[in-house]
C-alpha cells in the first residue's frame, strides 16, 4: 500500500484516514490544532473550542446522503453516535397531508437523516482513527508546502514547520475552505487553475440550545423532515436538532443589511425565534435553555477549486476533498455528507488505481464531476435566486420571477425553478420525494428536475394551499421585534 499523507485532522480528514486506514493504507493525519477534549463525545462537544474551525460553531446536519455513507462504509461510527443519543429522523414523516396525489410515494425508506452535532460525529471519528493500526494521528503540527518529484509531475511528500520532511506517494488536502493545496503548488512554481464561484450572499447567526426535558416530546414538528422552520422572502429560520436534547437554530440574512445586526443580541434572537414559523415553540419560556452564545460568520461563495477540474495541469498523488475541493451553500445543509462521500469514494479510487498517474489523477476529476459539480452548480444558480428575492424584499420592491441560472454552467433546459416544484411538491407525493431526495442530496439536481416526467408532474400538479396558521414575519415585523428585544 502506498503511504498518505491526510493534511488536516477535522471532519473531512478523519474520514478520508478512517477509509484508508481501513483498507491497510499507511496514513499519517497532520494537524495544527491541539487534540480535542477527552471524556464522552456528547460531553465533550459542549465544551470544544474550535477558533480555527469557525464553521464548527454553526448548526450542521447530516442528510440521507451522509447517512447511507455511514450506514454502508462505516457503521461503527454510526452506531457510536446512535449510542451519543443521535437520533435519526424518516424525512417522509415530515409530508403534508395536502398530498391529493400519489401520497404513499413520500414514503421512500432512503430519506432519513441523523440529528448530530458536527462535533460529537468529529469526536467520534478521532477516537476510532487514532486507534487504528497503521495510521498515525499528530497534533500541533502544520504542512508549509510539498516535497515534489524531480520532473514536477509527482508529489513525493510533505514539509512541515518543524523543518521536518515526511516522504508520501499520496498528500490529501483536508484543510477546509482554506485549501491550502493552492499556495503549496505556487510555492513549488507550480501552477493552479482558477476557482468557478458562484453567490451565497449570506450572513448566518447560530446558537445551540438543549432541550429543558430531553425525553418529553419535542416542541414542534419538524416540518422539513430533519428540521424545523423556512427560507422565507426575506430571511431563512431554520432549526436542526441534534443528539441528546440539543438543538441548534440560525437564522440566514444578506450580508450587506445592517438592520440585521442586531441578531447577534441574544434578546433579538430570542425575539425572532419567537415570531418565526415552526421555530418559535422551541424557545418558549421553559422549553429550552442557551448552551453558547450567538455565533455569526459571513459564507463565503459557493466554490469550485480550479485545482480539482480538468484545467489544471495534474499533480500526480495530490487531491483535496471535501470543503478544500468543493464548498456548497451551508443553507442547504450537505457539507457534510458530501465530504463523508467523497472519503470513501477517494479511497475506492486509490485502490482501483494504486498508482500515481494520469489515470489516478483523471479518476479524481471524475469523481469531483460526478459527485461534487452537480451541487455547485445547483447551489450558485439558487444563491442568484435568493439574493435576488431577499434584496427586493428588503428594499420594499417586487422581487422579478426567479430564473434559477447559475454562473458556472447552465441548468436544464426548461428546468423548473425550485419554487415551483416545492409548490408542487406539497400536493404530488412523486415530486414531493424527487425534491427531498434532491435536498438530502441523495440524488443530483439533473437526474430529478430534468427527468420528463417529474417535469410533466411538477407541470400537472394540483394547485398549492397555504398551510393553515403558517406566516412568517414580514421584514417590518422582524425588525421591530429585534429593535424590541435587544438587551432583554
Amino acid at each position: 500500500m502506498t503511504r498518505t499523507v491526510i493534511v488536516g485532522g477535522s471532519l473531512t480528514g478523519l474520514a478520508t484516514a478512517l477509509a484508508l486506514g481501513e483498507r491497510g493504507h499507511r496514513v499519517t493525519v497532520l494537524e495544527r490544532s491541539a487534540p480535542p477534549p477527552e471524556g464522552p463525545p456528547g460531553k465533550a462537544a459542549d465544551g470544544w473550542e474550535r477558533p480555527l474551525v469557525p464553521q464548527s460553531q454553526q448548526s450542521h446536519t447530516l442528510t440521507s446522503l451522509g447517512v447511507k455513507v455511514l450506514a454502508e462504509r462505516a457503521p461503527a461510527i454510526l452506531a457510536d453516535a446512535l449510542a451519543e443519543g443521535a437520533r435519526m429522523h424518516a424525512v417522509g414523516d415530515a409530508a403534508p397531508p395536502s398530498l391529493s396525489r400519489s401520497p404513499e410515494a413520500a414514503n421512500d425508506p432512503e430519506l432519513r437523516a441523523l440529528a448530530v452535532r458536527r462535533a460529537t460525529l468529529e469526536l467520534l471519528l478521532h477516537a476510532a482513527v487514532r486507534t487504528m493500526p497503521g495510521v498515525s494521528l499528530r497534533h500541533g503540527t502544520t504542512v508549509r508546502g510539498l516535497v515534489v518529484a524531480p520532473a514536477g509531475r509527482a508529489v513525493a511528500g510533505v514539509l512541515t514547520d518543524r523543518g521536518e520532511r515526511i516522504p508520501a506517494e499520496t498528500v490529501v488536502d483536508a484543510t477546509g475552505r482554506r485549501a491550502e493545496h493552492r499556495r503549496w503548488l505556487e510555492a513549488a512554481g507550480l501552477p493552479s487553475a482558477t476557482d468557478l464561484t458562484g453567490p451565497t450572499a449570506l450572513r448566518v447567526f447560530s446558537r445551540f440550545y438543549r432541550l429543558r426535558d430531553a425525553t418529553a416530546p419535542a416542541p414542534g414538528p419538524l416540518n422539513r423532515g430533519n428540521a424545523a422552520g423556512g427560507i422565507w422572502d426575506h430571511y431563512a429560520a431554520v432549526l436542526h436538532p441534534a443528539e441528546d436534547g440539543v438543538f441548534a437554530l440560525s437564522f440566514g440574512v444578506l450580508p450587506g443589511d445592517p438592520a440585521t445586526t442586531a441578531l447577534r443580541d441574544a434578546g433579538a434572537f430570542t425575539a425572532a425565534a419567537r415570531l418565526s414559523p415552526y421555530v418559535a415553540p422551541w424557545l418558549e419560556p421553559g422549553a429550552s435553555e442557551p448552551l453558547a452564545p450567538v455565533r455569526v460568520m459571513t459564507v463565503p461563495p459557493n466554490l469550485l477549486r480550479g485545482t480539482v477540474t480538468a484545467r489544471q495541469r495534474p499533480v500526480h498523488g495530490l487531491f483535496p476533498v471535501g470543503d478544500a475541493a468543493c464548498v456548497t451553500d451551508p443553507i442547504f445543509g450537505r457539507g457534510m455528507s458530501l465530504a463523508f462521500a467523497h472519503a470513501f469514494r477517494l479511497a475506492d479510487l486509490l485502490d482501483a488505481e494504486p498508482r500515481p498517474g494520469d489515470a489516478q489523477s483523471a479518476g479524481a476529476v471524475g469523481l469531483v464531476d460526478e459527485l461534487l459539480r452537480p451541487w455547485f452548480v445547483h447551489d450558485s444558480g439558487e444563491g442568484v435566486v435568493r439574493r435576488v428575492r431577499w434584496r427586493a424584499a428588503t428594499r420594499g420592491a417586487e422581487a422579478p420571477a426567479p430564473t434559477p441560472v447559475p454562473l458556472a454552467a447552465p441548468a436544464g433546459r426548461g428546468r423548473p425553478a425550485l419554487s415551483e416544484v416545492a409548490a408542487a411538491a406539497t400536493t404530488d407525493g412523486l415530486v414531493w420525494r424527487g425534491l427531498h431526495r434532491v435536498l438530502m442530496s441523495l440524488d443530483p439536481p439533473g437526474t430529478v428536475f430534468d427527468d420528463p416526467v417529474f417535469r410533466e408532474r411538477v407541470r400537472t400538479a394540483p394547485p398549492a394551499r397555504p398551510t393553515p396558521g403558517v406566516r412568517p414575519p414580514s421584514r417590518a415585523e422582524l425588525l421591530e421585534a429585534l429593535n424590541a428585544g435587544k438587551g432583554a
